[in-house]
């Protein structure tokens, strides 16, 4: 439950493209085309898809504080988090050269088409937040990290197929002159945003009825304990009253 509930919310929820906006460069200069588009995708996932789970193990086994105490105890107190972004940074470089080496020797026209958007996928700021957020929410085993990175690369993949999608229809649409090219397109993005946002209910529904479920019981314990004090205040009653008889 716990990776289908990381799943859905890293794809709708907090989308890297339309919750936080991260990686907006690729996303608008390569969103012309579909093919362009699903080309460049698949290479951020990829790429996500490999360096938040390295990067996961460098965090926990080097970087975060205590992490080195595998080596002994005399490194327990050592704390290696001032290198996060060099490293962090070190293997999605390594990753991008990578692809880079597969997408040009698989195919050309790809290659040639992404130009200098495929090198930048190293320093693409949703490629590095992947392993900012995988940091700073202490993602808790290497399974759930490989579950974000492919997440949040299948996320940012739908946003830029979507766009691509949009861009090649308005083309024979009848825009505003002022609004041709970034202007509609920022607009576009805008809107899918706001669309996106709807998402946010998808996982509350079990939040919102435990209010419910915690008021029915205090409910149920409220009637319990004036049923109690009743009972308490009946016998009371009688005790009362065979103490009088008593005495007459």
């Amino acid at each position: 439950m716990e990776h289908i509930e990381l799943f859905f919310k890293s794809i709708f929820i907090d989308n890297m493209i339309f919750a936080t906006f991260l990686g907006m460069c690729s996303y608008l200069a390569v969103s012309k085309k579909v093919s362009t588009a699903v080309g460049l995708g698949a290479a951020v996932i990829f790429v996500l898809a490999v360096t938040v789970p390295v990067n996961w193990l460098l965090d926990q086994y080097l970087l975060k504080d205590g992490a080195l105490v595998w080596l002994g105890e005399e490194y327990a107190d050592y704390n290696l988090g001032f290198l996060s972004f060099i490293l962090f940074i070190a293997t999605i470089a390594t990753m991008v050269q990578l692809v880079e080496i597969v997408v040009e020797k698989f195919s050309p026209s790809l290659y040639n088409s992404l130009g200098i958007f495929l090198p930048l996928i190293a320093v693409n700021c949703a490629i590095l937040g992947g392993s900012l957020f995988m940091q700073s929410r202490d993602i808790p085993t290497l399974g759930l990290a490989l579950n974000y990175g492919i997440s949040s690369g299948i996320g940012w993949f739908l946003a830029i197929l979507a766009i691509a999608a949009i861009r090649e229809k308005i083309r024979y649409s009848n825009v505003p002159a002022p609004l041709r090219g970034l202007g509609i397109t920022f607009i576009i993005t805008g809107l899918m945003a706001i669309g996106f946002m709807s998402f946010g209910g998808m996982l509350t529904g079990g939040d919102e009825k435990k209010p419910a479920q915690e008021t029915k019981a205090a409910d149920i314990n409220t009637e319990q304990i004036q049923k109690e004090n009743t009972k308490e205040a009946a016998a009371a009653v009688s005790v009362s009253e065979v103490s009088t008889l008593t005495k007459q």
